[in-house]
């Protein structure tokens, strides 16, 4: 059961999105109200929240969360109702009907059948299902656990195995597959097992740490003191010490847990919730959330505490006149009543990773991240980059919010230090993405919304929350889990993991104590050139749509949000989106301008990543424009900017204050290859005698001969006029017989005419 929340009560504050707030829950909420219901629990398996009256029981999706979302039901019999919910094939419910019953029906058929405690003297405290091949569902009772396989031919359990020990109370959840049993006189000492399709692993038997408030009064822990979540796919349990006033973190590994360090807290009452990878800890009688990234190394807080808003509600409908109509009444009283929700009230359960139920007026609410707000927050550029690349959720909102925090610094023209700095952050970002092959996954398919439970997919990201009992009011959620499953791959060494189709959720082996980050870096550092390829022509249709352009339909933001699974910022967007954007306001102080593009271009080449051809064409430009021909030079011959045509192109229209570099032009395009470019420019510049015989060399047939015999008509000299049409006459079949031919040699005699005369 939850605990309840802090007896104080605070009024919401309706502010808009300007209000100071990192964190808040978005109007409409999901309303689970049905009539005769006895209470809500939470079906972290199969991410729904279940609503069980006399005869039916009633289930809302909560993934993709939607605060209109129609409620699917199956009948049930009579009958109290201690916890609920559904197999991971929706294909079986299992209702807890006492301490010694839990009661099945099979959704296709109708039937019945009831499991009993084989003991009076033993209880059970809990139940879930499992996609662990040993077996199907785990009762866990005071004296252990017992696991059971479902045997669809005679529709009932069969115990495969029993754990004994004393358990006081556990916690579990479906995202990492894990369950820790409490026992002892303080309830500190823990005994854990992971049941994954890996199969089931046994932890080491480990102790939490609790400070004493008195010589001869020993604290006990309760199950709301404890959190299982998951983070960056590492699995950490969160331990509350009221006494100390600290909240511990342990870290599974596969041979070990490791308590990892200590957070202070500030309210006898914490909720815990995880966002995007980002850890909420709510100060529940102080009313503020405090948000970690635990990716760092630092425990520091990402930003200063800051109260939970909830966003969205509809003003004016509050002063609105009243119509009479049905459906506007019961509207207008829907909005009263979530104008009347009391933020942290007595009411609120937190259902890791990121649910608010409120059981008392039955809303399901969502929490969210404001990270424009968590962005102006912080003066520390680098900083707020590299929290604002590990986003997914909101990737593109994240990935916008780089390209203007970028352009800002430029334009601010903040010291170059800082400014190499966050471009270091970005470009090794995006490099890391490219290796690890999480830049552009393309379009998430999300399936449409159906009627009937037995179609909710297995869980893809999943949800952390311990296990409570339900009071006697039935106002609690009970849940048992976390949220869907999907299909797992299963990292088998040096440890064994649940995956996800975001994070590998994983326990290590202590003697490798490094980031998951880190060790898929080193198994992803190979990258084909195709990869490459596909990511620019990705990026480039990113950047066509940039965020100066309208969209083309109103979802258009949501479509590309749910493309983008990456915040990484690609050359190709840093060019149009950032360098391209700020060139003209730069125009003041180029030399500052190159001094930033010289520190990108060095940082991709340090990660070895293509660079957009666009970019090396403005350092040719800028460099030109500031005249530091030496240096370009150098560039060039040192190949820190990329030979292509673009370049080749830029050098040549630089060099016309600078004989020299429109010479590394003309050597970039024969380098190149690019014959018919290279003969072109030498007649245009009057070398038609040796674009003749470059032509020849090189097999050129595509130039118009009329180019050369114009070149030569316009020098005046008959000679010249007269090799070019010899060397067409002798090297182009029937060159003899065409226009310009004949139409050369009149105007060649007439020159040798007015020479005799």
């Amino acid at each position: 059961m939850f605990g309840k929340a802090s007896s104080s009560q605070l009024s919401v504050s309706l502010g808009g999105s300007g209000a100071l707030s990192h964190v808040y829950i978005q109007h409409p909420p999901l309303r689970c109200s049905i009539p005769g219901s006895k209470g809500l629990f939470y079906d972290d398996g199969n991410k729904l929240i279940l609503s069980p009256t006399s005869d039916q029981v009633f289930s809302w999706k909560t993934v993709p969360f939607a605060s209109h979302v129609a409620p699917t039901s199956d009948s049930i019999s009579e009958g109290p109702v201690l916890s609920i919910r559904y197999s991971l094939d929706s294909k079986l419910l299992a209702i807890q009907r006492s301490n010694h019953e839990i009661q099945f029906w099979n959704r296709e058929t109708g039937e019945t059948f009831s499991q009993r405690c084989r003991s009076e003297t033993e209880s059970i405290l809990g139940f879930f299902w499992t996609d662990c091949p040993k077996c199907d569902i785990v009762f866990v009772k005071t004296s252990g656990m017992d696991l059971f396989s479902y045997d669809s031919e005679t529709k009932s359990l069969h115990l495969v195995e029993t754990k004994k020990m004393n358990v006081s109370w556990y916690v579990y959840t479906h995202e990492s597959r894990l369950i820790l049993l409490a026992s002892g006189m303080q309830c500190k000492s823990f005994t854990g097992f992971q049941l994954s399709s890996a199969g089931m692993i046994r932890l080491p038997k480990f102790e939490m740490a609790m400070a004493k408030s008195e010589a001869n009064n020993k604290p006990v822990l309760a199950a709301e003191d404890v959190h299982i979540i998951t983070v960056y796919g590492r699995i950490y349990c969160l331990q509350v010490d009221r006494v100390a006033m600290l909240l511990h973190s342990y870290r599974f590994y596969r041979d070990a847990v490791v308590q990892q360090g200590s957070l202070p807290i500030y309210s006898d009452k914490i909720a815990i919730s995880v966002v995007d990878n980002v850890l909420l800890v709510h100060q529940v009688d102080a009313k503020v959330v405090i948000l970690y990234d635990i990716f760092a190394d630092s425990r520091a807080p990402i930003s200063a505490p800051l109260p939970l808003l909830l966003r969205g509600f509809p003003r004016a409908s509050s002063s609105s006149s009243r119509t009479g109509n049905k459906d506007t009444d019961g509207s207008e009283a829907n909005d009263r009543s979530d104008h009347e929700t009391i933020i942290y009230g007595d009411n609120w359960i937190f259902l890791v990773p990121d649910l608010i139920c409120d059981v008392a007026k039955r809303l399901l609410w969502k929490i969210h991240l404001d990270l424009e707000a968590i962005s102006a927050s912080s003066s520390e550029v680098p900083s707020v980059l590299e929290f604002l690349q590990r986003r997914k959720l909101e990737a593109n909102k994240a990935k916008q919010l780089c390209l203007a925090i970028v352009r800002t610094v430029i334009l601010e023209r903040r010291p170059v230090s800082m400014v190499t700095r966050a471009i270091d952050v970005l470009v090794t970002s995006y490099s890391n993405s490219i290796k690890t092959g999480s830049y552009f996954k393309g379009i998430k398919a999300e399936k449409p919304p159906t009627s009937d439970v037995s179609n909710v997919n297995p869980p893809t990201s999943v949800v952390d929350e311990s296990i409570r009992r339900e009071d006697a009011l039935g106002k609690s959620i009970k849940h048992g889990s976390a949220s869907g499953v999907e299909n797992e791959s299963i990292n088998r060494s040096p440890a064994f993991s649940v995956s996800d189709s975001e994070e590998n959720v994983s326990f290590e082996n202590s003697n490798h104590l490094r980031s998951l980050g880190a060790k898929a870096d080193r198994e992803n550092f190979k990258v084909a050139e195709s990869s490459q390829s596909e990511v620019q022509k990705l990026s480039l249709q990113s950047q066509l749509l940039g965020p100066s352009n309208s969209p083309l339909n109103a979802n258009y933001s949501e479509n590309l949000e749910s493309q983008v699974t990456s915040a990484a910022i690609s050359p190709d967007e840093m060019y149009s989106c950032v360098f391209a954007s700020v060139e003209e306001e730069m125009a003041g102080d180029p030399a500052y301008f190159v001094t930033i593009v010289i520190e990108f271009l060095r940082s991709a080449n340090v990660e070895r990543i293509k660079v957009h051809p666009n970019i090396y064409v403005l350092t040719v430009q800028l460099l030109a424009r500031h005249e530091r021909y030496a240096e370009l030079g150098l560039f060039i011959i040192n190949k820190i900017l990329e030979p292509s045509k673009e370049v080749a192109l830029q050098l040549l229209e630089s060099g016309r204050q600078n004989i020299q570099t429109r010479k590394l032009g003309l050597d970039m395009l024969r380098q190149l290859s690019l014959h018919h470019d290279y003969v072109l420019l030498l007649v245009q510049d009057g070398y038609y005698l040796e674009a003749l015989r470059y032509a020849r060399k090189n097999k050129v047939t595509t130039v118009r001969p009329s180019l050369f015999l114009e070149a030569a008509f316009a020098s005046t000299d008959p000679q010249h006029l007269a090799a070019v049409l010899r060397f067409f006459s002798d090297f182009i079949p029937g060159f003899k017989n065409t226009a310009d031919h004949i139409a050369y040699c009149r105007i060649l005699n007439e020159m040798n005419s007015s020479i005799t005369a």
